[in-house]
């Protein structure tokens, strides 16, 4: 049992979940949210927050600033309290209300932007009143999660090698793209790698990350509206688009079997299910890893709640035949059992 003295002390790192009889295909799941903050942002926090202090860039008087749609903003909160730092997050009006209410609770303040730049959108924006901030106080320092190479360097040291210990014949890993940091970390190490591992990286469309056409995007974490400068797209061996639509489709899919993930994951888990059942066809079934990044508590107003995702996407988003055609034949979702009634044993 282990005894910390700091929640960041503290980091599931070897949970994967086998989701072969929910999506049809062998996949492993590896969960980064089993966390004092929730996803698997405290990694690349911890990091960049140590650099700074070994830099000697922190003092007692210092205020983190950054720009988040979330995650990073609550695990770097966390460690702010944990370190007696001061602690600003800018974000935007996607932000979950959960999200939003626990950095401040944390003892956080919470910029919200809602006027997007003409060009970079909402996330230029959140960095135009990050520098103001810096440019106002010298007290505010910036970690920069979009260039700061200790984001990806994270996963490098500690990400990718934990799936290289379970998974030595890995042959396929799925990573979602936000800051790309996870992605990158984890490229680079298996670049070099002992076994050609295919990387794929997993967007939400809409997201200008790798050249698309920009376009709405609802929720919050994976996906840009600027080109992130930590991207080296060399490392990366394809790249699927995933609607908004199937991403919460898979949400509930997932949900319907009691595993209830964040919308980065089900964008992931749905970018991993098209790519395995285009693959399907091969006499050996590829060893898949897939990275969830959170958990789901953070999107039960959006990503499940039907008034949002009806409001949004339509009445018929949710319909049962429609989440069920996301299911290969066989593994679709149980019906719930009846409720008991005066008249029927329990």
């Amino acid at each position: 049992m282990p005894v910390i003295s700091t929640p960041q002390a503290f980091n599931q790192e070897d949970l994967y979940v086998d989701l072969e009889a929910i999506i049809g295909h062998r996949l492993f799941l590896k969960c980064e949210g089993f966390n004092f903050a929730g996803s698997i942002k405290l990694k690349a926090a911890a990091e960049m927050v140590e650099a700074a202090e070994r830099e000697g860039r922190l003092d007692s008087d210092s205020v983190l600033v950054e720009s988040s749609s979330g995650n990073l903003g609550v695990a770097l909160s966390m460690i702010a309290a944990s370190k007696g730092y001061g602690f600003v997050c800018v974000t935007d009006s996607r932000c979950n209300l959960p999200t939003r209410l626990l950095m401040e609770a944390l003892g956080g303040q919470v910029h919200i932007v809602t006027e997007p730049a003409p060009d970079g959108g909402l996330l230029a924006a959140r960095i135009d009143h990050v520098r103001a901030l810096c440019a106002s106080d010298d007290r505010y320092v910036w970690l920069n999660q979009y260039t700061n190479p200790n984001n990806h360097m994270a996963h490098f040291r500690t990400t990718a090698p934990a799936i290289a210990r379970h998974f030595p014949d890995l042959d396929v890993l799925f990573v979602g793209a936000g800051t790309t940091g996870t992605l990158m970390g984890c490229a680079r190490y298996f670049r070099d790698w002992h076994r050609r591992v295919h990387v794929v990286a997993i967007d939400t469309e809409g997201s200008v990350t790798f050249g698309d056409t920009p376009g709405r995007r609802m929720i919050p974490g994976l996906g840009t509206s600027v080109r992130p400068p930590l991207l080296d797209d060399s490392y990366v061996d394809e790249v699927i688009h995933v609607s908004e639509a199937d991403t919460i489709r898979t949400c509930h899919r997932l949900a319907r079997r009691g595993f209830v993930f964040g919308g980065s994951t089900g964008t992931v888990v749905s970018g991993a299910s098209q790519w395995l059942a285009r693959h399907s066809g091969h006499r050996r079934r590829p060893t898949a890893v897939a990275i969830a990044p959170d958990l789901g508590e953070r999107y039960l107003e959006t990503v499940y709640q039907t008034n949002w995702v009806q409001d949004l996407y339509g009445d018929d988003m949710l319909d049962p035949q429609a989440v069920a055609a996301h299911f290969p034949r066989g593994l679709a979702p149980r019906p719930p059992r009846p409720a008991p009634s005066a008249d029927r044993p329990v």
